[in-house]
């Protein structure tokens, strides 16, 4: 008679756990690649919201000016919002942009923000209508996106 005892192998079980491992680890990198992109989105919804506000504050001025857009508490808020989103910080109002920070700059004629994005490069709104994707950060006093 034989003994037959019902059951996996060692090697067997070694084997399944191994493919599971490998699947799970695609799985993650394709789930980091798509956080990027859901982060890259936020920056740039956050950024298009900012102009409607700051055509809000321009009509609120007197003279019409777009002096206060930077320091507008739904401005600041939405900065603030798209800095996190694209794992930045805030910068000062009117200063050049870096590589980490999300930045408002205003004059009495225009203004322009400008944050990071996580998948590289930066994204700018400004008073023309632009909204648009960059490679160099934002200069000090500068009122358009470049």
């Amino acid at each position: 008679m034989k003994n037959m005892k019902k059951g996996f192998t060692l090697i067997e079980l070694l084997v399944v756990i191994a493919i599971i491992g490998i699947l799970s680890s695609v799985v993650l990198a394709s789930l980091n690649t798509a956080r990027d992109k859901a982060g890259d989105a936020a920056v740039k919804s956050n950024l298009a919201n900012i102009r409607a506000q700051a055509e809000l504050v321009y009509d609120e001025a007197s003279p019409n000016s777009y002096a206060a857009v930077c320091v507008d508490s739904n401005v600041v808020s939405a900065v603030t919002a798209a800095a996190t989103a694209g794992g930045a910080t805030v910068g000062t109002v009117d200063a050049a942009g870096t590589a980490a920070t999300a930045v408002c700059q205003d004059s009495a004629t225009s203004w322009a923000v400008q944050a990071p994005l996580k998948t590289g490069g930066y994204w700018c709104v400004d008073s023309t209508g632009a909204s648009k994707s960059e490679s160099a950060v934002i200069s000090a006093g500068a009122g358009v996106c470049a």
